[in-house]
């Protein structure tokens, strides 16, 4: 066991000298700092005056910024890792040595992986800055930090896996962010989709409110009417939001409710959208509603409900990142039974 993971860490420590030395990777980490810094600035300077909770905003945003950005460069680090290396003719002498294929391309999802939170690593200051402004949750650090890592060996796995399944280093780039781009804008694009063609039509009671003047209390008055109404759907696509990193991320941190009982950080709200459409449409009615006119439904009841989503999101990132690396080792083991005409051997 020692030797296979002395020769794995051969491979990742190539894969990391070969990143290293390109010029590009370190013009990226600046551009990334200057890019979420200025961004992280605009921020403090716009909400000074209007957030309590400043650490806590800035936080959430430098975490999104950084999986936004993440998402971004990943592919690139990763998307020809294997089949660049066929093209430049390299790929050939590490496989008649005693590396495996299952060595050669977990080494180059780990050596992707690491240099991609290189990203990570140049916006920890503001991290830091906002942890001193008071108002970040020990919590949701020690839960945001460790999913935003796992997200980004997802993509570096896709696309280390693609590049081996793909011949042309090109292709497999770009399918790569195809993926990263279905996963962060389609699976939004996809629920609403989705929730306007699963619509349904319904029977209602008909309710209306009193207000009072002197209390400044609404009381719900059933009319003993009823209407037709086009009800959407969601809680029958609900999966799609759940296999988005930044559903997931939002998801998995736990809620901090306020004085009023609901989500005082952006976590916490998108969190609670994503636990509510799970749950199916139900008529509303008098009895939702208590004697001043407040709902009387807690989120917590909500949370008690409903599943947690990101568990269910991370374990599809999860499994499609394995098929991926699945695929690849396939496709590298050597000797190849059969080659793709035009396939570069030496």
């Amino acid at each position: 066991m020692s030797r296979w993971l002395q020769m794995l860490g051969v491979v990742i420590r190539l894969e990391l000298a070969q990143r290293v030395r390109s010029v590009a990777w370190y013009v990226l980490l600046v551009i990334v700092a200057i890019v979420v810094g200025g961004v992280i600035v605009v921020l403090f300077l716009s909400l000074q005056g209007f957030q309590r909770d400043l650490g806590g905003a800035i936080f959430a945003m430098t975490i999104f910024l950084v999986m936004l950005v993440t998402s971004l460069v990943t592919p690139a680090l990763s998307g020809s890792a294997i089949n660049g290396d066929r093209d430049a003719g390299t790929l050939a002498s590490t496989q008649v040595t005693q590396v495996t294929g299952t060595q050669l391309v977990l080494g180059k999802v780990v050596g992707s992986w690491i240099a991609s939170l290189g990203f990570l690593a140049v916006c920890a200051p503001f991290m830091l800055g906002s942890a001193m402004l008071g108002g970040l949750r020990l919590e949701a650090v020690l839960v945001a930090l460790p999913i935003l890592v796992l997200e980004i060996g997802f993509v570096s796995a896709i696309g280390v896996g693609l590049s081996g399944m793909i011949r042309k280093p090109v292709l497999s780039t770009v399918v790569t962010y195809l993926v990263v781009a279905f996963f962060s804008v389609g699976t939004l694009i996809g629920f609403g989709v989705g929730t306007l063609a699963f619509q349904q039509e319904e029977t209602r009671d008909e309710i209306t409110w009193d207000f009072d003047d002197r209390t400044g209390n609404s009381t719900c008055i059933a009319t003993g009417n009823t209407y037709e109404t086009t009800v959407p759907r969601p809680d029958r696509v609900w999966l799609m939001l759940a296999a988005n990193p930044y559903v997931i991320m939002a998801d998995a941190i736990p809620p901090q409710l306020d004085a009023n009982g609901y989500p005082d950080d952006i976590f916490g709200q998108i969190g609670l959208g994503v636990r509510m459409v799970q749950e199916p449409p139900r008529a509303e009615s008098c009895a939702d509603y208590g004697d001043d006119g407040s709902w009387q439904d807690p989120v917590e009841g909500i949370y008690e409900r409903t599943a947690p989503s990101w568990f269910v999101g991370l374990g599809i990132h999860v499994l499609l990142a394995g098929a991926a690396v699945w695929g690849a080792i396939a496709a590298v083991r050597a000797p190849a039974k059969t080659l793709a005409a035009g396939s570069r051997i030496a």
